[in-house]
């Protein structure tokens, strides 16, 4: 009986598979350099491996990895995909404001760990280098730019 709950739990999180293979493919490739280490890189990877869409028409301006998702309306799952534009992190301790500036940043949602609360995998980063690497993301301390998310569709 056991067992039986335990598939039930994980066929019922509710993970798009396009998501999980996502997730599949990060997992695969932790601690190493997709491409030419560039962040999209990782996010173009795994959207490869997982089969899902890609739109290449333009990358050096514009990034679509998917479906694009309200956060306000739309639940966020591991293995989406968010761009940050022009984004300012603050977060203010009782001594300090640590400052964290993204200008363009792909990553995949790795892990949900509360609202607009993120684990992120992702590489070309002050965390990991250009090697793919986990870090947290909370955008509750973001003060100017955007995030953009999108869900993975199959081509």
């Amino acid at each position: 009986m056991k067992y039986l709950f335990l598939i039930f739990i994980l066929i019922s999180d509710g993970i798009p598979d396009l998501n999980r293979k996502v997730l599949e493919y990060v997992d695969s490739v932790m601690g190493t350099t997709v491409g030419r280490g560039e962040c999209w890189d990782l996010a173009a990877g795994a959207l490869d491996y997982a089969g899902a869409y890609l739109d290449r028409s333009d990358i050096s301006k514009i990034y679509i990895f998917g479906k694009e998702l309200n956060p306000k309306k739309d639940t966020i799952y591991p293995g989406d995909i968010i761009q940050l534009e022009d984004v300012l992190l603050e977060n203010k301790t009782t001594n300090s404001i640590i400052r964290q500036t993204m200008t363009q940043h792909t990553a995949i949602i790795y892990e949900i760990l509360g609202n607009n609360h993120y684990r992120i995998a992702h590489q070309n980063n002050s965390f990991s280098g250009d090697k793919v690497g986990i870090s947290e993301l909370n955008l509750n301390h973001m003060t100017k730019g955007k995030a953009i998310f999108y869900r993975p569709f199959a081509k």
